[in-house]
């Protein structure tokens, strides 16, 4: 069951790697008008990539030793894919809705447009909820306390910085048109939150 779930995480990471990087060359070619992001961005890009991708790798090379090692049942297994799935569909639909408007740190490209549309009518912040949901599923495939944890950890870590700040700017760009985008959209669980 253990090699199974790894097998899965692993491939929803190829998966990842493989929806990110089309976006991530789209973007180098966008001129950037506005730039925010600072050392602590950076550095929580690091935490995330260290929380999501390391420890995971690191725990199957069982350089942890077994420590904070659990078991992991079927039903687990199944909640892990899912909430995996529904990962992988938002993370894509984020993206193919945001376009040429991503950026990987706080940027205003120019020619930056407010997206209100797809997914971005139902939250602010589908991107981070989508990594939210990633890290909820390494919890849920990843049996071992400390490895599976680790990403939620460093996404709830970059959520509480950037967010406020990158609101901020969102505001600072759009105005009275984002004040009234926030009003009426909730920042990442729909009609909630």
């Amino acid at each position: 069951m253990i090699r199974i779930s790894f097998i899965l995480w692993a491939l929803m990471l190829v998966t990842w790697c493989g929806m990110r990087y089309p976006a991530m060359r789209r973007a180098r070619r966008q001129k950037t008008a506005v730039d925010k992001r600072t050392p602590l961005d950076i550095s929580l890009l690091v935490f995330c990539t260290f929380g999501l991708v390391v420890m995971p790798v690191l725990w199957r090379l069982e350089v942890l030793g077994g420590l904070a090692d659990r078991g992991q049942g079927g039903v687990t297994l199944v909640l892990g894919t899912l909430s995996g799935i529904a990962f992988l569909w938002l993370f894509r639909r984020s993206h193919k809705d945001l376009g040429k408007n991503w950026s990987v740190t706080l940027e205003v490209r120019e020619g930056h447009q407010l997206v209100t549309g797809g997914v971005y009518a139902y939250v602010r912040h589908p991107m981070y909820a989508s990594f939210l949901l990633w890290g909820v599923t390494q919890a849920l495939l990843i049996p071992n306390w400390i490895a599976g944890l680790a990403g939620l950890v460093a996404v709830f870590a970059l959520y509480a910085v950037r967010q406020s700040r990158e609101e901020a700017m969102m505001r600072d760009t759009f105005g009275a048109e984002y004040d009234a985008y926030c009003a009426r959209t909730k920042r990442l669980v729909p009609g909630i939150f």
